[in-house]
């Protein structure tokens, strides 16, 4: 029936004509015919495989980034890293932490600058180019779910945070992260990783050439239950299948992606039932939730670069299909069956880029212009419906989306003098909605559009030390639904329309050095306003209108190379979070994550051994609005062990909250009534951290 319900809304896209192809039929079937292909050149592989550099754990980018919130992480780092999930490895960004509120294949929860980011507002996240954050999602406004990501093929992490990127857009405020996969690779992986809680993961990768083209291709298998009484059977499918030819700068890549997911989940669970003893820290209250994910896209990319001018053309087409299941407040609203709701969305988006850059003279100065343009289309299908043990019984809300954007964007980066230099831009942004709602009056269309000024001065080097002020103008997309939306779908009561557009405005001051030889660091200090943090909530099928709101911080970041053979990241973040307007329910912004620290001592040779020790906190938030509930805080100790058994073959052991601690990984308050409970009750829900968890791995190279 959830399939019948997601039908998508009829009109024709090159989103479309993939579909009539069956991408998903012919991708499987060009991986598993390239794997037999590559069996068959086996034998000359090594003369045809392109090298592959090895950089430092984070490349320095001294005298090339705009302010000291612009980072590169590099493989070296990335592989270092202890990560219990795949999007675990975006928390490679200083002061970044990836959490999780439910099943193992749900969107991850994000806290950055300040943000509770729910699962993925204001952090623009791309994949090769492709951009994740979902418009006009059925649960959550820019849902980014990165469980498809395959973290042996990741070469190359690139961050920047505030709204002072020209080629940043939408999502893009608190900060946006870049993710690249590699095009070959030098040797052929193997892996087979088994431990506690039903986990077992395989991995096949490999690489060689086909005629001038090189050929990559991956495949993924998992299974995951966790700690939970009713366990997540969490089931993942991933395959990866590239072309490319040429270089990082002249040349293209084809890539065909292939995503699917099933699991159940426990939902945030009430703390009173966990203190009364009714329910365990991994019971569930309503062990039917879950849901079903898939993800199937087509993107490429085409580079050329000459002496003084360089291109880039790249579009991509996703194919992504969700069916959620969840029940926070239990049986709140219904006391028989439950409260139970279910979250389809089925979309088709596609989108292309275009930018050129080439350097002249200005004023007799060295000078680099940047001209880009971004176009994305989403068409939608989504719906909010009660349900009981993951069956629908009725609607709350059917709709049908149309979305589109165009963004054009110009930048400057002049160096004035040998301690001066300059990084301007202006971005335009134009956004279209059309909601065709299964009530007559929440259907309509809307446009809105924006102009967006950046700015970022640069001084020095001294002593191998710079100096960064930045301003900028960015913005968030609010629901199309709540863009049209006149009636409150559950009560029928008059309901006002958000802005299509949420804008922010933010400064940073900062200084990064390499005075000290082996060690970058990077201090910054900011401040990003939001006019009003207007957020569609899905599970309510409504918009609700937040106050204007301001953030400040500061982020300390250090990366150490000790010696040739010990490393080690230092990082740190504060943030003060309020609502800018004064009312007598305080102003402290809910799920301000306020605190959060990282420390890793990484070992990356010494003879045979390698190995990591990782510990990550975030602090305690508000969890009401005038801060009388706050959360704990939460820390974990995650570390990893491998050993070279020989040249090619690598046994690795990995460890997961290794002091076992009874923490949460994300904490709400909220009232919820359970059975047998005459009312409801307000409290705090928590969903709890992994208990220490042992991964085992052995990995081959051929």
């Amino acid at each position: 029936m959830v399939g019948m319900l997601m039908r998508p809304y009829i009109r024709f896209t090159f989103m479309d004509l993939i579909h009539a192809l069956n991408i998903e039929r012919a991708v499987t079937f060009l991986v598993f015919f390239l794997v037999l292909a590559d069996a068959s050149r086996a034998q000359d592989k090594e003369a045809t495989l392109a090298p592959v550099l090895i950089q430092a754990s984070r490349s320095s980018v001294l005298g090339e980034a705009e302010n000291a919130s612009v980072g590169v992480v590099t493989q070296s780092q990335l592989d270092a890293l202890v990560v219990y999930r795949p999007a675990e490895l975006i928390e490679a960004v200083p002061g970044l932490i990836v959490s999780q509120h439910s099943g193992e294949g749900k969107a991850n929860q994000f806290y950055l600058r300040g943000f509770n980011l729910d699962h993925g507002t204001d952090l623009r996240t791309t994949v090769d180019g492709v951009l994740i954050n979902q418009r006009s999602h059925a649960h959550g406004q820019g849902w980014t779910d990165l469980n498809f990501l395959i973290p042996e093929l990741v070469t190359e992490l690139d961050y920047r945070k505030g709204p002072f990127y020209a080629a940043e857009g939408d999502f893009s405020s608190a900060g946006s992260v870049s993710v690249k996969y590699a095009s070959t690779l030098a040797e052929g992986i193997a892996s087979v990783s088994v431990g506690q809680n039903a986990y077992a993961r395989t991995l096949l990768a490999d690489a060689f050439k086909w005629r001038d083209a090189q050929v990559l291709y991956a495949l993924e298998l998992l299974h995951n239950d966790g700690p939970f009484t009713t366990g997540d059977n969490y089931a993942k499918r991933n395959g990866v299948l590239r072309c490319s030819q040429g270089t990082e700068s002249d040349g293209f890549n084809l890539s065909l992606m292939a995503y699917d997911a099933s699991w159940h989940a426990t939902d945030q669970i009430p703390q009173r039932a966990v203190d009364a003893g009714s329910l365990g820290r991994f019971d569930a209250v309503d062990p039917t939730d879950g849901g079903k994910a898939s993800r199937y896209s087509l993107s490429g990319v085409w580079r050329e670069s000459g002496e003084k001018a360089r291109n880039e053309l790249s579009f991509y087409a996703v194919r992504s299909q969700l069916a959620l299941f969840s029940n926070f407040s239990y049986f709140l609203d219904n006391p028989v069956n439950g409260d139970q709701f279910a979250q389809p969305d089925q979309r088709m988006s596609t989108g292309f880029q275009a930018r050129h850059s080439w350097s002249e003279a200005l004023m007799g100065r060295n000078s680099e212009n940047t001209l880009g343009l971004q176009f994305q289309n989403d068409n939608i299908s989504n719906g909010l419906y009660n349900s009981v043990a993951g069956q629908i019984v009725s609607a709350t809300r059917v709709d049908r989306i149309l979305e589109r954007s165009l963004g054009l964007y110009f930048e400057n980066a002049t160096q004035w003098t040998d301690k001066l230099r300059t990084v301007a831009g202006l971005r335009a942004d134009r956004f279209g909605f059309q909601v065709a709602s299964d009530k007559p009056a929440n259907s309509g269309r809307n446009s809105s559009g924006q102009l967006s000024p950046k700015f970022n001065l640069i001084l020095g080097p001294w002593a191998c030390t710079e100096f960064y002020a930045s301003a900028g103008v960015g913005f968030h997309s609010n629901d199309a639904r709540g863009v049209t939306l006149t009636v409150d779908p559950k009560s029928g009561a008059a309901a006002e329309k958000v802005s299509p557009l949420a804008r922010s405005k933010g400064l940073e001051l900062g200084v990064r050095t390499e005075a000290v030889a082996g060690l970058q660091s990077a201090l910054s200090w900011y401040r990003l306003d939001f006019d009003s943090e207007l957020v569609f909530v899905g599970d309510a099928g409504t918009t609700e209108a937040g106050r204007p709101s301001r953030r400040y911080g500061f982020e300390f970041s250090n990366n150490y190379k000790i010696n040739k053979s010990w490393r080690l990241d230092a990082d740190l973040a504060f943030a003060h979070a309020r609502f800018r307007n004064s009312e007598l329910a305080g102003n402290r912004i809910p799920g301000a994550v306020e605190g959060v620290a990282s420390l890793a001592l990484a070992l990356d040779s010494l003879g045979p051994y390698s190995g990591a020790l990782q510990l990550r906190y975030f602090g305690p938030r508000p969890l009401l609005e005038d801060n009388s509930v706050r959360s704990k805080s939460t820390a974990t100790l995650n570390g990893r062990i491998g050993y070279k058994v020989s040249p090619k073959l690598r046994l690795e052991l990995a460890g997961f909250n290794l002091t076992n601690r009874q923490v949460s990984a994300i904490d709400y308050y909220y009232a919820s009534q359970l059975k047998g409970e005459a009312l409801p009750v307000s409290g705090i829900h928590f969903h709890p951290m992994a208990s220490r968890t042992f991964r085992l791995t052995l990995l081959a190279h051929f």
